[in-house]
């Protein structure tokens, strides 16, 4: 489960990034990173990889209980499976209309939430950011989906100043991945039980 939610993911910020209609609070950083290294779009999996590596050593610092064998298994493969998303994306969207972008787009955000519920659900490791974000509520005593449209507005002005790309996905995930994540989670949660 925890491999399908890293495909998801991976394929999710992908389809984000390529629909060119904003990056999620994610994607933003990743994307920033990419441009402030000078890297080709074509790199945003490479960014990302080196974004991910620096926050599981903070979040190994800071709260190791959420650093298992599914952090690693989660950043090993991300990189690559951002740019096979890329490519797939312009397999099945190759004409850029605003149809097909914000077609694209939801896929992403869709693909996006339901891959970090399955990888949260999962319980063996979190990804960097998310175990950042648990990290953060656990420190201020708040709900995961309050801290985390905390974190991502965060993460958007940081993505926005490093030259990241910035649009209508980016202020609708900041909104909703928070809540929309904890009701998959707890969808997948009550999957894994009837099984």
């Amino acid at each position: 489960m925890a491999a399908a939610g890293i495909l998801l993911v991976g394929t999710g910020i992908a389809f984000n990034a390529a629909a060119a209609l904003g990056n999620d609070p994610i994607g933003i950083v990743y994307d920033g990173i990419r441009h402030t290294a000078g890297l080709s779009p074509q790199q945003l999996g490479t960014a990302s990889n080196l974004v991910n590596i620096i926050l599981v050593i903070v979040v190994f610092l800071l709260g190791r209980r959420y650093v298992n064998i599914g952090t690693f298994i989660y950043i090993v493969p991300y990189g690559t499976i951002v740019n096979l998303g890329g490519k797939l994306y312009d397999l099945f969207f190759h004409v850029q209309t605003l149809p097909i972008q914000i077609l694209g787009a939801g896929i992403g955000c869709l693909l996006l939430y339901i891959g970090v519920a399955m990888f949260i659900t999962a319980d063996i490791g979190l990804d960097p950011f998310t175990g950042l974000v648990m990290v953060i509520r656990d420190k201020v005593g708040r709900e995961y989906r309050t801290v985390k449209v905390c974190f991502d507005a965060a993460c958007i002005v940081l993505g926005f100043v490093l030259g990241g790309k910035l649009g209508v996905i980016t202020i609708l995930t900041a909104l909703s991945a928070g809540p929309l994540i904890q009701l998959f989670a707890a969808g997948v949660a009550k999957i894994m039980k009837t099984e």
